[in-house]
């Protein structure tokens, strides 16, 4: 009877100190295709998340410094890693279609969401899947070929590139809140060619056509407006399916000041499905 009990309270501190050895900044969660940081809320789950895919050159860490507060209110917050280039140090992701893939970002994300829920507590049927530059490239690729990954999507100042996905290509429907800075001049809302014009940015604005036709929306204009000093948003909502938004602010290529209370507060107002 007391070798069970020693056995159980041995389990015990092996699963707490594994907890408290994978949350954080600094202590990567490993899985069998990459690794993870995670910030959680106090208390006992499930818990909602904000799976945030960081830009070219970031890191899971970087995500922690910048969304780790949210756990006051009340969310886990998940920072998964890219992949370094071949030949390089900075990390980036697998997102565009023709070009070859250093990894199976959509097997590496479902994986560390379960990873997350089998050892944290989070809820994996609430996920807002966010991303910024490249990252919410990442996040809005996802959205089109794998909408059941997240409940919701949120990239910022990253689309779809080049040749855009055609106008029925993705499964949706999708509930999206796409943000991009009126000033970018990194990823213009009108996309650039780079590398002499190897590969080109896409066009917000055509990727929001795409949006409206995966959630069969009525006609091209937004139906709702709203305005104040750090966001302008338009919202179609005369669509059969899914939630679509898009919102500009007046910086650059940033995550604007005061996104994360916008968006988890729009996640939060989605009905329950």
């Amino acid at each position: 009877m007391i070798g069970r009990m020693v056995l159980a309270l041995g389990l015990v501190l092996c699963a707490g100190l594994a907890r408290a050895g994978c949350v954080g900044a600094e202590a990567p969660c490993e899985t069998a295709m990459g690794t993870y940081h995670i910030a959680l809320p106090e208390g006992d789950g499930p818990f909602p998340v904000l799976v945030f895919l960081h830009g070219y050159g970031g890191s899971g860490e970087g995500t922690m410094r910048q969304f780790a507060g949210l756990t006051a209110r009340g969310y886990a917050v998940i920072g998964p890693d890219g992949l370094p280039r071949p030949g390089g140090t900075r990390r980036g992701w697998s997102f565009h279609p023709l070009r070859e893939a250093q990894r199976d970002e959509t097997a590496f994300l479902r994986g560390a969401i379960a990873d997350a829920a089998d050892r944290f507590g989070v809820d994996p049927s609430r996920v807002l899947l966010a991303g910024f530059s490249i990252g919410g490239s990442m996040a809005s690729y996802l959205a089109c070929s794998d909408p059941d990954i997240a409940a919701a999507y949120a990239p910022v100042a990253g689309s779809f590139w080049r040749p855009h996905p055609a106008l029925d290509a993705c499964k949706g429907p999708v509930r999206l809140l796409h943000t991009h800075g009126w000033r970018d001049g990194t990823v213009p809302l009108e996309g650039r060619p780079l590398r002499g014009g190897a590969i080109e940015q896409g066009d917000v604005f055509h990727a929001m056509q795409v949006w409206r036709e995966t959630n069969g929306c009525d006609g091209r204009k937004a139906t709702e407006f709203s305005t104040d000093e750090a966001f302008w948003r338009r919202r179609w909502t005369e669509c059969r399916v899914g939630t679509l938004e898009l919102v500009l602010h007046p910086g650059g290529h940033g995550t604007p000041v005061g996104w994360a209370d916008m968006a988890l507060a729009w996640f939060e107002g989605l009905p329950v499905e």
